[in-house]
């Protein structure tokens, strides 16, 4: 018996309302339910970045000496290399021209380092320099020019040259500047410089050669000054010249280091020249979120080591 004859009996014998209970249990297509046949989410995990800021780095005079007597041009960073080698960004100030004919010298007020002492650089894993200090023309505007070559060719960012770095790391642009306020003054050029780099980049790092030799306090002109530029969208400043640590501040939330000391020198002759501070920075996406000091002593000429464990 065929079924269109099967259901022909079945509305002669019941009548209209046995079509209504066919319809009614006539297979339907299963429902989805949209919410469970996506897979989950999940929120994105905030990513972190460490920055170090570290005071001067003068690689020439009897550093540059020394690390050629011993033959090991990696001799100035080897107790601090691990450390910076673990940041995802180093920030430092170079305070000498690399020229390929630099003389070896003990004394003096005229730095230069040899291009091999770049090695030590690069082992330590500093990626930006500021090059805009009292000491980056020694060798006039064909040292400064050798200088930026020889970091261009070795892999080394540079700022100071009236350029912005930029650096994208886990996502965020960081940008870099370097001013020379030892020399020259702030200024409404400076000033719109940051404010145009800043518009740029998500966090804007300024390193700045300012204040008063052997001095352990800021100047207000320093002050004023690193005001200024957090106020014209600088994000973090770190200062270096007066070769012993200074005070610092945060400012409308913003850090400004106005003294990070000497990192890598031959200043032997004090305590307060043989101690410096690098700064570990942590921003979490786009924010400034914490900071760990890094104090160092040089015990040896040109050596830095932690003081404590790192």
């Amino acid at each position: 018996m065929s079924k269109i004859f099967y259901v022909f009996l079945v509305l002669a014998a019941f009548g209209a309302e046995a079509f209504v209970f066919v319809k009614m249990t006539k297979p339907q297509k299963p429902k989805i339910d949209i919410v469970h046949s996506q897979e989950s989410v999940q929120p994105e995990e905030p990513k972190q970045t460490s920055i170090i800021l570290t005071g001067d780095i003068m690689l020439g005079r009897s550093v540059m000496t020394e690390s050629i007597k011993l033959n090991n041009y990696k001799y100035p960073f080897e107790k601090v290399a691990e450390t910076l080698k673990k940041a995802d960004l180093v920030f430092s100030n170079l305070e000498n021209p690399i020229v390929a004919d630099c003389p070896q010298t003990n004394s003096g007020m005229i730095f230069c380092a040899d291009p091999k002492m770049i090695e030590g650089l690069t082992y330590a894993g500093i990626d930006v320099v500021n090059l805009a200090n009292n000491h980056t023309r020694n060798y006039g505007q064909e040292g400064f020019d050798e200088t930026k070559k020889f970091l261009g060719d070795s892999g080394i960012s540079y700022v100071g040259d009236n350029n912005l770095a930029v650096k994208e790391i886990n996502g965020t642009k960081f940008g870099f500047l370097g001013f020379d306020f030892v020399t020259n003054k702030l200024s409404d050029e400076v000033l719109g410089i940051i404010k145009e780099s800043s518009a740029r980049v998500d966090i804007l790092i300024v390193g700045v050669h300012w204040g008063n030799e052997y001095q352990d306090k800021a100047s207000k002109i320093q002050m004023d000054t690193g005001q200024k530029m957090i106020e014209s969208g600088a994000d973090v400043i770190a200062g270096h010249h007066p070769h012993w640590v200074q005070n610092s501040e945060i400012f409308n939330g913003k850090p400004i280091y106005y003294s990070l000391g000497n990192f890598i020198f031959d200043q032997m002759w004090s305590e307060k020249t043989k101690k410096g501070m690098a700064m570990r920075l942590t921003f979490t996406d786009n924010e400034y979120t914490s900071e760990e000091q890094l104090p160092i002593i040089i015990k040896t000429i040109g050596q830095p080591e932690w003081e404590t464990a790192k």
